[in-house]
């Protein structure tokens, strides 16, 4: 009969284990330290578990050497392999907040290769042969594609606001209407940005209505700003009413006041001529006398995660003087793709094509047809009877809290597993190399052409066929 002390003395030591072929390919590719730890933690424990065990023939398998290795060999993984890794986007969710939202243009990750094996004049003035400012590389191309005198960029929009925040209203109210009190992701909420800024939360107006006298009446001798926060997540519909800019500018200048409007997503094209709902622009903001507007580099914009300011000299270089600013700084692989993404928008037909959240929003839907038509057949000649395999009219998402009430016409490939679940079948699409992540829908799995790119699709065929082979 095999008792606990058999099995202790049956496993085997760390140097015999290392002897095994599999670890030996192991310490071939990884680090040596890395495998000896795995091998030592795989036989504590194997040690724990026979320790535990109400029977100890329940444990005997623990300890063969086979077990032993393969449990060691899962934990070099854990360990060396990627962690943050490349998957394939077929929700149909555009700018996906969880799978990294933009994908950047070819132009935007040439410039983050060519800064980031290198030296980069990040904050070197090369003319003047002394220290410049990184906020240089930038400052133009925004103050020309919107029409503001000054620009700044940060690591987030959320960044962007509470430095404004920070800057140009510590210590006073700020006054925001009840309605734009919103919350993105994450449980962040406008009002927990402004306690952190220092500044004090001003609610005026009615959830659904707020009035310019609304305005009028809360400023006094406290008040520091007068803010706007674009609702980019939800809409208010129906029984509404909200103060124009114009409007709001024109009470902000009677009383010397500056006004931040923070836009979110930050359309800098307008994107309803492509058949989608209006989205306040940069250059409007602008343009209507805003001070400060703030918006991210990445969502509708199409390019790296960075939260921007643009607006008037005089607020923007007290943002750019703030201890704040250092803290919340963007790193040289930003700026270069934040710089390649601003200049393709100098053609707006360059940018419908080559800014990949641009193409995809775009998209039209009799191309999306035939790539699913494409797809379908594909899948249907190597699955056979495995899954009925179809596709089908749809709608897809903006994402990223932009445009929460578009519907975009989209087409998918639905799948419908025969001999596993569709559960099942999403999960193991999930399990691959380069996971598949779709979206269930009726019972079936679907596959979103609008977010598919064509590099995209041999992975899936052959994700798919081999889930349904299992």
């Amino acid at each position: 009969m095999t008792d606990k002390q058999d099995l202790l003395r049956r496993l085997p030591k760390v140097d015999d284990l290392l002897k095994d072929p599999a670890l030996v390919k192991l310490l071939a590719g990884n680090p040596r330290r890395v495998v000896v730890d795995a091998v030592r933690s795989a036989i504590e424990a194997a040690r724990i578990e026979i320790d535990v065990a109400s029977r100890p023939e329940d444990a005997a398998g623990i300890v063969e050497p086979a077990s032993l290795v393969a449990d060691a060999a899962r934990l070099v993984a854990d360990i060396m392999d990627p962690s943050l890794r490349r998957v394939v986007n077929a929700t149909g969710v555009v700018v996906h907040t969880n799978l990294g939202r933009s994908v950047l243009s070819p132009a935007a990750i040439a410039a983050v290769v060519e800064v980031a094996g290198a030296y980069s004049n990040t904050e070197f003035d090369i003319a003047a042969g002394k220290r410049g400012s990184r906020h240089d590389h930038i400052d133009k191309l925004l103050c020309r594609l919107t029409g503001a005198e000054a620009a700044l960029a940060v690591n987030n929009n959320a960044a962007a606001v509470l430095l404004a925040l920070s800057a140009l209203a510590k210590g006073k109210e700020v006054i925001i209407s009840r309605g734009q009190l919103v919350e993105i992701g994450g449980s962040f909420r406008i009002p927990d940005v402004m306690r952190q800024s220092g500044a004090k939360l001003r609610e005026v107006g009615a959830t659904n209505k707020t009035h310019i006298v609304d305005y009028r009446a809360a400023i006094t001798e406290k008040t520091g700003l007068i803010m706007r926060a674009h609702p980019s997540n939800f809409q208010v519909v129906g029984f509404s009413a909200e103060v124009g800019l114009a409007e709001m500018v024109a009470v902000a200048r009677e009383n010397e006041l500056p006004v931040l409007n923070d836009l979110g997503s930050g359309v800098m094209v307008d994107i309803a001529v492509a058949g989608l709902p209006d989205e306040p622009t940069v250059q409007a903001s602008v343009a209507a006398g805003i001070d400060v507007t703030t918006f991210s580099g990445d969502k509708l914009l199409g390019g790296p995660q960075a939260g921007i300011a643009v607006g008037k000299k005089a607020f923007i270089d007290k943002m750019k003087k703030h201890p704040l600013a250092r803290a919340v700084r963007i790193d040289k692989m930003t700026l270069a793709a934040l710089e390649a993404t601003l200049k393709v928008y100098f053609d707006e037909d360059t940018a419908a094509r080559e800014i990949p959240t641009l193409a995809m929003l775009y998209a039209p839907l009799a191309e999306l047809k035939k790539r699913a038509d494409d797809l379908s057949a594909r899948i249907e000649a190597v699955a056979g009877d495995a899954v009925a395999v179809s596709a089908e009219d749809d709608t897809s998402k903006a994402g990223g809290g932009a445009l929460p009430l578009a519907e975009l016409p989209t087409a998918v490939v639905a799948l419908l597993p025969r001999r596993i679940s569709v559960n099942k079948l999403e999960k193991l699409l999930r399990g691959f190399d380069v996971p598949i992540i779709g979206r269930i829908q009726d019972g079936r799995l679907l596959l979103d052409l609008r977010t598919i790119f064509p590099r995209d699709v041999p992975d899936i065929v052959a994700a798919v066929t081999s889930a349904l082979a299992r």
